[in-house]
């Protein structure tokens, strides 16, 4: 394929980057390494450090989505923004991200003219926000020429809630940055276990509160064990630990780290134990211990079942079962050799989500869409969507207007 000018369009703020933020950075760089020319559109607040292939379309305020805090930009200011932007890039191709979002994704897919790549992260069995939004995006959802989704599960919430269908494509990891040295302070012994646990800790569906409850009934056959927690949040914390009681002290808690310091921390623990809830479309961050090559106890999420393999990659436990999760930890702890046999098949499959692979799955997305929109002319918004968008989006330039097309 010819070298591409991708314009990617990520929704949530870069302020407190989370899966789909870090998702998109790592598919710019992949892009690039392959000598495509990338530009990202992502919200951020003044003085957040961002990638340099990074653009601010401005701060984002918290807006409560999926069971978690989003941070979206949207608005008649924000809208400019988008559309300077997407004059100036002159994509071949647009990559939207969440474009059912009311962020960045939605407003460039109002204005947006070539061809648009939208990828589909959530997973919910219903979603209000959805049905709500359908109706109003469903002539614009029209002009999307490739539908990407990161899972099944994902795939399934798009032709639940919106209709047709899309490619599944995971979400990707550079695997070999995984392959550091462990850190001391977090390996453990024998008698001594340490159980890592990445994630919000002010989010509920993360499950730190199931991992909490399960602890004690460890503690009882392993009172050496370890729990190592990173993550953000103070109230999750306070709670947490109200569970745990005298056991508090087997809980070291870490805070926010670098990359280095989780791709340290998850090549140095015993087990990394995945205890969320609900509202997982994939698992980033299983693949990341997978990687990392840790002994991983899971959840049985769909999303999560499919990344270990059906369990022949990790353990998994019935979701939100304490007593579930505290029978799948002592079982990788008394036996070794079934856990090392399970991080075995681990390192193999965890391939599949190698970026080397998923960036090739992405570009002959890329491909089928620049073809189709050949197919058709050069792809220029339909006048008739010009009815369901607002009036601060009209006054954009046409390619024309601004210069003309390259």
């Amino acid at each position: 394929m010819r070298p591409l000018r991708v314009g990617i369009v990520c929704p949530y703020s870069f302020d407190a980057p989370g899966g789909v933020q870090f998702h998109v950075r790592d598919l710019a760089e992949a892009l690039r390494d392959q000598g495509h020319e990338v530009s990202v559109l992502a919200p951020a607040g003044e003085g957040t450090e961002l990638p340099d292939v990074v653009t601010s379309a401005g701060r984002a305020v918290p807006v409560r989505y999926n069971g978690s805090v989003a941070r979206l930009a949207f608005g008649p200011r924000t809208a400019a923004r988008v559309r300077r932007w997407i004059d100036a890039g002159d994509f071949d191709v647009l990559h939207l991200h969440e474009p059912m979002t009311p962020s960045l994704s939605m407003l460039a897919l109002w204005v947006a003219e070539g061809p648009v790549v939208a990828t589909f992260h959530t997973s919910q069995v219903r979603s209000r926000a959805l049905q709500i939004a359908h109706p109003l995006l469903r002539q614009s959802l029209e002009k999307i020429s490739a539908r990407i989704a990161v899972s099944e599960d994902a795939r399934r919430t798009l032709v639940d809630h919106l209709g047709g269908d899309a490619v599944v494509v995971p979400n990707g990891v550079y695997v070999d940055a995984f392959d550091v040295a462990p850190e001391p302070r977090w390996q453990g012994t024998a008698q001594a276990p340490t159980i890592a646990f990445l994630g919000r800790l002010d989010e509920p569906r993360k499950g730190l509160q199931v991992l909490a409850q399960a602890a004690p009934g460890i503690l009882r056959q392993v009172p050496g064990a370890r729990f190592l927690v990173a993550g953000r949040g103070d109230t999750g914390r306070a709670d947490a630990e109200a569970l745990l009681g005298p056991d508090a002290a087997s809980f070291e808690w870490l805070g926010g780290v670098s990359d280095a310091d989780k791709a340290a921390l998850l090549a140095s623990a015993d087990l990394y134990v995945a205890p969320q809830t609900g509202g997982e479309s994939f698992g980033i961050v299983l693949v990341e211990a997978m990687s990392a090559g840790a002994g991983v106890v899971a959840s049985d999420l769909g999303a999560f079942q499919r990344v270990l393999d059906d369990g022949a990659a990790g353990r998994l436990f019935t979701t939100g079962d304490p007593a579930a999760l505290t029978r799948a930890v002592l079982g990788a702890l008394a036996d070794p050799q079934d856990t090392a046999e399970r991080r075995r098949r681990a390192s193999e499959f965890v391939r599949h989500f190698d970026w080397s692979t998923v960036t090739g799955q992405v570009l002959a997305v890329y491909e089928m869409a620049v073809a189709a929109a050949e197919a058709l002319g050069d792809g220029r918004v339909r006048q008739d969507l010009a009815a369901e968008r607002p009036a601060w989006l009209l006054g954009r330039r046409t390619r024309t207007e601004a210069g003309g097309d390259r």
